[in-house]
């Protein structure tokens, strides 16, 4: 495949999003196989806001697409915030470039000034749909006269400007991911550059701006790729080199069909909310139309960095597939030693326990308890519901749980009298000293260890299955456990 000339520079990708929403997955996996492009090449990745569609914008969108981002550790080298040489780096900023470049394609007869009212191009479109035509501008305003266009102008038309797509003939390019891609310019049509509210539309902008800031690696959505040959055309037509083209596969639902909200192409934010961790998302999201091999799953973020190509791009759909993502973060949650776990779960613990539970939750408390927990998480906002009764003061269950297989409640009354009169003398209290006392007893007193050991469970935590038992009671202390069986004798003596 004939490369462009510009791959022997140091590689330059970008990431220009829109702020007319919250970033999703999506974008975010465009961004993050730019950003590992860059850093596989040692170039450099640059973050450039699109915010030209000012009726879309959405306030506080700037911040969420940075804060996403800087979440999944992928840092930009120029763009707000940092700066950088070929600067500003909102569009909004960069406007007097863009009327610049469109005057001159009109002056050079690659663009004309088209006048058509809203009114008159809805129903020129409402026209082609009922004739079953395909929708796209009937070129009016194309071959105006200078006095035609003189009249216009002195009825305070303010006109867009549209770019003359060659009426026939084919516009091609080469793309690293699927080869050799022909567009016959009948299928193009006059698409507008500038719009009457002074505003470039993306198809300049975008050009203007990867030639201006030396972007040399368009790494963006298939979904993109239709709008290339444009691209092409006004490359050609600027005197511009193209950069090379990477269009990315689409992400599709389990059901196959383009990610949407309904299959959790939600916020990055929301995820984070959710209790996934960085590392496990930026392993997921790699991973989504590139492979290593047909076996490996877990890489680190260094190990993405150097394994990465475009080469290993697929043309085939990814699917986000939220149970391997839940699977994935699992894995990352039980690789993270103590100390990183509880640092990362307070937060979610500080959020989801009840009012009940007096803030701030000591530190020193919630270190004994995470290991306990650590391998049945997938998720840190499933920490609060699985920790609940290391922390709340009541606890609330069905009496019915307290008594075991094959007991009553008079067996279950006699077995926690005693085992509450014991654990009461026990002097030193944890797990080793705990079972040594609580295994022979349940023999004693004519139990099985299952029936005693399941009594107690419930008793000191009101759930039927826990971490292993002795930890728990050991973490708990013993005031809370000793006074946990009296509750349970209360509640038990009611019954009877």
């Amino acid at each position: 495949m004939g490369e462009n000339p510009n791959m022997t520079d140091s590689v330059r990708t970008r990431f220009a999003p829109s702020p007319t929403g919250y970033p999703h997955v999506g974008n975010i996996h465009s961004a993050l196989f730019a950003w590992l492009f860059a850093r596989h090449n040692k170039g450099s990745f640059i973050l450039r806001i699109e915010d030209t569609d000012v009726e879309r914008k959405v306030e506080g969108s700037v911040e969420a697409i940075m804060d996403s981002l800087r979440w999944l550790g992928l840092d930009w080298d120029e763009g707000p915030e940092v700066g950088g040489p070929y600067g500003p780096y909102f569009q909004s900023q960069r406007l007097e470039l863009y009327h610049k470049v469109a005057q001159r394609l009109v002056a050079e007869g690659y663009a004309y000034y088209c006048y058509c009212s809203p009114e008159r191009l809805e129903q020129m479109r409402a026209e082609q749909i009922r004739r079953k035509q395909p929708p796209g501008y009937d070129r009016t305003c194309r071959n105006l006269s200078a006095e035609e266009r003189a009249k216009r102008a002195a009825e305070g038309i303010t006109p867009v400007v549209r770019f003359k797509t060659p009426l026939n003939g084919q516009t091609r390019f080469s793309d690293i991911i699927w080869g050799e891609v022909v567009f016959e310019n009948t299928t193009l049509d006059d698409v507008v550059l500038l719009k009457s509210d002074g505003y470039p539309t993306y198809h300049l902008a975008n050009v203007v701006d990867d030639h201006e800031m030396k972007i040399n690696h368009v790494i963006r959505a298939e979904e993109w790729l239709s709008s290339t040959p444009r691209h092409v055309l006004l490359y050609d037509a600027l005197g511009y080199q193209p950069p090379n083209f990477a269009h990315l596969p689409m992400l599709l639902g389990p059901d196959r069909s383009k990610l949407s909200k309904r299959h959790g192409a939600v916020s990055t934010a929301e995820y984070r909310n959710q209790g996934y961790l960085p590392e496990a998302m930026l392993n997921f999201l790699a991973l989504l139309g590139w492979s290593l091999d047909d076996k490996t799953e877990l890489f680190s973020r260094r190990e993405l960095i150097e394994y990465f190509s475009l080469e290993r791009v697929s043309k085939t759909a990814a699917t986000f597939n939220r149970e391997k993502l839940n699977w994935m973060n699992g894995v990352y949650i039980r690789k993270l030693t103590t100390e990183d776990f509880t640092q990362r779960a307070l937060p979610f613990l500080e959020r989801d326990l009840t009012a009940e539970v007096k803030r701030p939750l000591s530190i020193d408390y919630v270190r004994q308890v995470m290991p306990l927990i650590q391998e049945r998480v997938k998720l840190l906002s499933e920490v609060a519901q699985f920790t609940r009764y290391f922390f709340v003061e009541e606890l609330d269950y069905n009496t019915s749980l307290l008594i075991g297989k094959d007991m009553t409640a008079e067996s279950t009354i006699r077995a926690l009298g005693i085992a509450r009169e014991r654990l009461t003398k026990l002097e030193t209290w944890n797990a080793e000293s705990l079972e040594a006392l609580l295994r022979p007893l349940a023999v004693e007193i004519g139990l099985k260890t299952g029936q005693l050991f399941g009594t107690l469970r419930t008793t000191v935590t009101g759930e039927t299955a826990t971490p292993p038992l002795f930890q728990t009671m050991a973490v708990l202390g013993k005031e809370r456990c000793v006074k946990r069986i009296k509750v349970a004798l209360d509640k038990l003596r009611a019954l009877s």
